[in-house]
């Protein structure tokens, strides 16, 4: 009876001692997760401080960029992409001016809209002055440079759209549809080869193309062009267009064809109708 009273003493010694170790081992390792988890509480915590401190960092900045846009000044630091150029806005890329007298001239070239301009060379200040010559080379007269045509590009006045007429060109027939229509509008081939080039990457880089050539008042109502002495012959081109997945229906634009005759200026450039 002494022995089994003794085993039982030691089996109840031994279930308590193993009831302590659990209840140790289920303490350490609530220890552990406890830990755990204020650790990874702490690092949200700290993520999210700093979210809101970044955050109220740029809001900071662009009140101040925006002041010193206000104020007109502007540093090194306070420049973005957007203060710089709109790109986001519509705009007439690459208007070029060539301009051929019958004997050398000197010309004076105004742009309407000076506020519009977002690029020019040589650089538009009130305007360009050159001498031309009859084979079209010019010099500036306020920097003595040589040059073969004047350059812009300007913000659209005119909100360019598609309209119930134009063309609809695939991408792979766009120079050949451009040497054709450039023809009609009074190009000669060295500038309609200079608008191809210029133009063919983006056309191409679409399955098709809305295109449409404005008219002299769209033209004229964008960027007025004065030019004295006033030219015998002026052409401007505005060639609109808009990529297209699927072609549309549309009316065939009706151009009419240009001649050249006496002292004649040429402007081209482009829109993307967004």
């Amino acid at each position: 009876m002494e022995n089994d009273e003794v085993k039982e003493r030691d089996n109840e010694t031994k279930l308590k001692n193993g009831e302590e170790k659990d209840k140790k081992f289920l303490k350490i390792k609530f220890k552990r997760a406890l830990i755990i988890f204020c650790a990874l509480l702490l690092i949200i915590v700290g993520i999210i401080l700093f979210l809101i401190y970044k955050n109220s960092n740029c809001t900071e900045n662009n009140q101040n960029n925006s002041q010193n846009n206000l104020n007109g000044n502007y540093s090194q630091s306070t420049i973005t992409p957007s203060m710089i150029l709109p790109m986001t806005d519509p705009c007439s890329d690459k208007p070029i001016i060539y301009l051929y007298p019958t004997e050398e001239t000197q010309v004076n070239v105004q742009l309407g809209y000076k506020e519009k301009i977002i690029c020019s060379y040589p650089q538009y200040t009130t305007g360009w002055n050159v001498i031309a010559q009859s084979s079209g080379d010019l010099k500036d007269t306020d920097t003595n440079k040589n040059l073969y045509s004047l350059y812009y590009e300007s913000d659209n006045v005119v909100e360019f759209k598609v309209e119930k007429d134009g063309f609809i060109v695939k991408g792979e027939a766009s120079a050949e549809f451009l040497e054709e229509k450039l023809k009609i509008l009074g190009l000669t081939d060295r500038e309609a080869e200079e608008f191809i080039i210029y133009w063919l990457p983006k056309l191409e880089a679409n399955r098709y193309n809305y295109i449409r050539f404005a008219t002299k008042e769209e033209i004229e109502a964008n960027m007025p062009l004065t030019i004295t002495p006033t030219p015998d012959t002026t052409i401007r081109i505005l060639m609109e267009y808009k990529g297209l997945e699927n072609p549309i229906e549309v009316e065939e634009q009706k151009l009419e064809k240009i001649e050249r005759k006496g002292f004649i200026a040429v402007e081209w450039g482009g829109t993307e109708i967004k």
